[in-house]
């Protein structure tokens, strides 16, 4: 299986890598760019639309999954998933060129999660057994939604989304392979994780393109798919350790953003790792320290295997720990 992993992962990096290269100088011709506005972490104009060249190899390299792996997920399961993440493509690439209103997108996005949570055929309830069928299928759509969005959210300095797709499909494969169970999410894990870093080549600081939505929206509701599965066989701990950062630093800030008035639905640049780069961190530097602190949770991801509730208390702390270095350790460095 660790064969079939390594095939995919390179297949996916290499596909990504050359794709993202053409649309790039099609996006640029075209001139769908990304001009900066007093929001922006970027201050020249860039394409945007990588998710066009990362979406698709993604999702046929899923399809595959089936024929490569027998005991994996069904082809129903997958083409939800994959239908799903087209659909949000589609969706977005729509809002990416002329814009699309809060409740048309916000509807789509809620039929997408529900329908691929309510439908998916995973051997177990995703929050194992603690709460009637119905409400735990309509967690998981809510968790879906949520997670959707709130890696569109965070997809706001170079490299980070890039970054945050190889830590999570990364660490989903070590938890499978830790286990010796369930291969097939090793093996999704590590096409996310191969895209990642072929997109990385293009979006590393400073950036050459960007994901867009495009691109952002649909990777988020695959990575949180992917996180659900991981629950629902057991490994419900580690599917939270993994994406703690994300997890945390967007929903701190929506809070934050709902309590003082503001429309949480657009663009800004108050997330902790915003507010370090405008304190005088690289996007790089940020971006490095976010893999480096998904290098500790995915660590004690595997260590919630045995210990599930010590490692999930862990992590919290670290993560709050390290939201505090990016807020008051930027301020620091700005002053010095």
């Amino acid at each position: 299986m660790i064969t079939i992993g390594s095939l995919l992962f390179l297949a996916t990096f290499i596909a990504v890598l050359a794709a993202t290269r053409m649309s790039m100088e099609m996006l640029e011709r075209r001139q769908i760019l990304d001009h900066p506005t007093h929001r922006s972490s970027h201050s020249v104009p860039t394409p945007r639309g990588g998710g066009l060249a990362v979406v698709p190899v993604i999702v046929i390299a899923w399809m595959s999954i089936p024929f490569l792996v027998p005991e994996g997920p069904g082809i129903r399961d997958l083409l939800l998933a994959s239908g799903g993440a087209v659909a949000l493509a589609f969706l977005s690439w729509r809002d990416d060129l002329r814009g699309l209103s809060v409740k048309w997108r916000l509807s789509v996005h809620v039929l997408v999660a529900g329908l691929v949570a309510g439908f998916a055929s995973f051997p177990d309830p995703y929050f194992q057994g603690l709460v009637p069928i119905w409400l735990d299928r309509a967690a998981a759509a809510l968790a879906l939604l949520w997670f959707l969005n709130l890696f569109n959210f965070m997809d706001g300095i170079d490299g980070i989304a890039g970054v945050e797709t190889v830590s999570i499909g990364l660490g989903c494969a070590i938890i499978a392979w830790a286990t010796g169970q369930h291969a097939w999410i090793g093996v999704l894990g590590v096409t996310l994780a191969g895209a990642g870093f072929g997109f990385l080549r293009w979006n590393w600081h400073p950036a050459r393109i960007f994901l867009g939505d495009v691109g952002s929206i649909p990777l988020g509701f695959l990575l949180a798919w992917l996180l659900m599965a991981l629950a629902s066989e057991g490994a419900w701990a580690p599917a939270l350790i993994l994406p703690l950062y994300y997890l945390a630093d967007a929903t701190i800030t929506l809070i934050w953003r709902a309590v003082r008035g503001e429309r949480v639905w657009q663009p800004h640049r108050d997330h902790f790792y915003q507010r370090a780069v405008r304190r005088g961190r690289s996007h790089a530097d940020v971006s490095l320290f976010v893999a480096g602190i998904n290098l500790v949770l995915a660590g004690l991801a595997v260590a919630a295997l045995s210990h599930p509730w010590p490692a999930l208390i862990a992590a919290m702390v670290i993560v709050a720990v390290f939201l505090a270095f990016l807020d008051r350790g930027a301020m620091n460095r700005a002053r010095t």
